[in-house]
């Protein structure tokens, strides 16, 4: 690895008695799309929030380390100024906003007008359902069209480190064909990436690294494209 960019040594989440998360240890190197795999369940969003500070009602324990500096009691708003960005389960995108709005929102850390403006360009360039649809509500959008804005806006920061959350959740096939091709487009411009998902055979495919989550614990890490080919992820997660 190149320099790490996300290291968690030792994570524990419980809400109550009821531990979601059992010392779980994963890195993230410079320029990687690692991904995480595993059942509904497995605790793979609890570990994305625990990231982002996003739990306030479990107890969080481990090290958690954002560019070799300590992430834990970081206010989870100014993480996007740190150049960390999520794209969350369920899109959150900003209902009652237009579409440009969303990815003006994307880029408030930002005062860069003109960069800002090619970067709407660009995203349109590669989302041009957005672009059609700039003057649109985001709420009216489908659910594919909104991923579609949920990354672009995440991506509108220029994030050193992006997090997606289940991002063909509930999308149709060639949606999630869709959205797959602009990981590995946006993973090929050198973007840092752990993406969490349970679409395993595409995870995987897109991915550099992979770690494999049951019951809040990692039980394998390798190679993604020698995972792909491991027949305990076929039998689990691939149907084969």
């Amino acid at each position: 690895m190149s320099g790490s960019i996300l290291k968690i040594e030792g994570l524990q989440v419980a809400y109550g008695g009821i531990k979601a998360v059992k010392g779980v240890d994963l890195e993230v190197g410079k320029g990687e799309l690692v991904t995480l795999i595993g059942a509904n369940g497995a605790g793979k969003t609890t570990t994305l929030k625990a990231i982002t500070g996003t739990l306030p009602t479990a107890k969080v324990e481990g090290r958690i380390s954002y560019l070799g500096e300590p992430l834990s009691g970081s206010q989870s708003f100014r993480l996007v100024q740190r150049k960390l960005a999520m794209v969350p389960e369920g899109r959150g995108v900003f209902t009652r906003m237009t579409i440009h709005e969303n990815l003006l929102m994307g880029a408030y850390t930002r005062n860069d007008k003109a960069g800002i403006e090619a970067d709407i360009e660009k995203w349109y360039t590669v989302f041009p359902r957005l672009k059609e649809r700039s003057a649109q509500l985001a709420g009216t959008l489908s659910g594919g069209e909104q991923q579609m804005l949920a990354m672009a806006r995440a991506l509108m920061c220029h994030p050193t480190l992006l997090l997606l959350d289940e991002p063909s959740m509930g999308l149709a096939p060639i949606m999630v064909e869709k959205i797959f091709e602009v990981i590995r487009d946006v993973s090929r411009q050198g973007i840092t990436m752990l993406l969490v998902e349970q679409n395993a055979k595409l995870a995987l495919q897109a991915a550099h690294r992979g770690y494999v989550m049951e019951s809040g614990s990692i039980t394998m890490t390798g190679n993604a494209q020698d995972m792909l080919h491991d027949p305990r992820v076929q039998a689990a997660y691939l149907g084969e």
